[in-house]
């Protein structure tokens, strides 16, 4: 063979080996930078400037770093609180901005899990730090006022902002009245060991024994009912979920808006994971220091877990609630409102019975009896207003009215 017949030798490898190798490269590269930045998705520059800087309510994340001082440094109980209550409000906005930005693009089940997982993110973090400090009441209160925050004073005054453009708001009857019976059936669960408790006349250690054996049994089975809810709606039965078209006031169907996305999907994941750690820390600094300001400020420490704490973890969701009513789209306001109530009903109560039970924390599912009527009572007008498929203002005020009664009621107990 002659030298001009050899194939030339490249700098790379050499002949097709040469080429080949440069299409390989070109691929990996070229999946690398999709797996990072996929086509048409926002830069990571861009993401986290509209993370940070895309709403005025951005602005509180400056108490994140007081709080950590406050604590550090030993300042007045009543400030570590405050600050540290202030500083969870804007991270519960960006839990919710970097979840709804990572849910974009998982497809619809693996969205509905990631909701599940980080919907509640604040009232798991602040469940677990109070877990952790033996201060099982704050976990029951606390969780208690979310459940009465979500389906009371959220869903309230999102049919109140729904009310002040449409006379009347429609949304799917079958899939709110299966939402509100599995809500029904958690407080239940709660009524349970209050009755079982009532009944008994053993001592006191014999019954707290028994009393836990019944509320982890209990979080077992909710939480695979929990399972087999997100099945039924993410699944087998999602067309119950199928959103009502909204009219206005000529009967002409309103166009939904497809939003585009402001975050590419790594970013916002990584956004998330840090908000939550960011949050865990802000958490744990809250709940070490309502012990003393209870104490040196008179604020009953029932009403601090009840309605306080649901204020700062419900916030990110209540004002999500009442901007998507206003727009007529009800059934995204269900889903974060009684949806939410849901999962901290039937999966976050039940998982930190479960926690408790590993760390040696005896957490249980037995409350007080005016806190388990409290709830069944609110339980039962929800029902009673969902089940026609329909809202008004008026409905709204009725649910806000209930809360502010009950509100006053924590305040002098």
């Amino acid at each position: 063979m002659s030298p001009s017949d050899r194939t030339p030798l490249l700098p790379n490898g050499g002949g097709e080996n040469g080429h080949n190798g440069d299409a390989s490269a070109r691929s990996v590269s070229q999946r690398l930078s999709t797996l990072i930045k996929a086509e048409g998705e926002p830069s990571w520059t861009h993401s986290f400037i509209w993370f940070l800087f895309g709403s005025w309510f951005n602005v509180l994340l400056v108490f994140v770093p007081l709080s950590i001082i406050s604590h550090h440094l030993g300042w007045d109980a009543g400030l570590r609180f405050l600050f540290s209550f202030i500083a969870i409000i804007p991270l519960a906005k960006l839990l919710g901005d970097a979840t709804e930005q990572v849910s974009a693009k998982l497809g619809q089940t693996l969205a509905g899990l990631l909701n599940a997982s980080f919907g509640n993110a604040v009232e798991i973090i602040v469940g677990v730090a109070a877990l952790l400090q033996n201060e099982l009441r704050i976990v029951q209160t606390s969780m208690l006022g979310s459940i009465l925050s979500n389906i009371l004073l959220v869903l309230g005054c999102s049919f109140l902002a729904a009310g002040l453009n449409f006379s009347e708001s429609s949304f799917q009857a079958t899939a709110a009245q299966t939402s509100a019976s599995l809500m029904t059936l958690a407080c239940i669960t709660l009524v349970i060991p209050a009755a079982f408790h009532s009944t008994r006349e053993n001592g006191a250690d014999n019954d707290m024994h028994e009393l836990l054996v019944i509320s982890r049994g209990t979080s077992i089975i909710l939480l695979g009912i929990y399972i087999a809810y997100l099945y039924f709606q993410l699944k087998s039965h999602s067309d119950l979920f199928t959103a009502v078209p909204q009219c206005d006031s000529n009967g002409d169907v309103i166009e939904e808006e497809v939003e585009e996305p402001h975050m590419s999907t790594i970013a916002a994941g990584i956004a998330l994971l840090g908000v939550t750690v960011v949050t865990a820390f802000c958490a744990d600094y809250l709940v070490a220091s309502i012990e003393e300001t209870a104490e040196r400020y008179h604020i009953p420490k029932i009403f601090i877990g009840v309605i306080l704490l649901p204020l700062v973890g419900n916030a990110a969701e209540h004002v999500t609630a009442v901007w998507m009513a206003n727009k007529g789209k009800m059934e995204i306001t269900i889903t974060i409102a009684v949806g939410s109530s849901i999962q901290i009903a039937v999966f976050v109560v039940p998982l930190l019975v479960i926690v408790g039970w590993i760390t040696g924390h005896d957490l249980s599912l037995f409350f007080a009896n005016f806190e388990t009527i409290t709830l069944f009572a609110s339980v039962l007008l929800v029902n009673l207003l969902l089940q026609d498929g329909k809202s008004n203002y008026m409905e709204g005020l009725m649910l806000v009215g209930l809360y502010i009664v009950i509100a006053l009621a924590f305040w002098v107990s």
